[in-house]
């Protein structure tokens, strides 16, 4: 008997392979279901599955998923989009945020996205989500201390 060569996903495909490990151990189709608490057609599919694609159609395949709106043109244009830099789309600033790319694809490529689904869609393909600091590039750390010192005490209420 040759052990899997990878750990099962989930408790589910562990079974499967537990089932195939068994089978090949000489176990009956009706022992083997028994044994893992499941009907002697589950087990006699799960053997089908693995005569006829091997020990890799017993793994878990996740769903593939809803198709992309976006054609791969579109995401070639996007990709190009965003190397060319947010302030040259009119944005103030050279940040990319979730709304920005929402806006920008929905305007330019004409595709509606969630801004919340930006960040997937991004990471998926190897980029990643800026965002903005909290204090502007601007600030003015001594106009400040000075303004703290200065004019805020003069504004504040005096105590009675």
């Amino acid at each position: 008997m040759k052990p899997t060569t990878s750990s099962p996903k989930d408790w589910r495909e562990g079974r499967r392979l537990r089932a195939w490990e068994l089978k090949q151990q000489g176990w009956k189709q009706r022992a083997i279901a028994q044994a893992l608490g499941v009907s002697e057609g589950a087990v006699s599919q799960w053997m089908r599955r693995a005569d006829d694609g091997g020990i890799d159609a017993l793994h878990h395949v996740p769903p593939p998923g809803a198709q992309s709106k976006l054609k791969p043109y579109q995401k070639l244009a996007l990709c190009d989009m965003l190397l060319v830099g947010a302030e040259a789309f009119g944005f103030r600033g050279e940040v990319w945020t979730g709304p920005r790319l929402a806006a920008l694809i929905r305007q330019y490529l004409g595709v509606s996205y969630h801004s919340d689904y930006i960040p997937r869609l991004l990471k998926r393909w190897g980029w990643s989500v800026q965002k903005p600091s909290r204090q502007a590039q601007q600030r003015d750390e001594e106009a400040i201390a000075r303004w703290r010192t200065q004019t805020w005490p003069q504004l504040k209420k005096k105590p009675n």
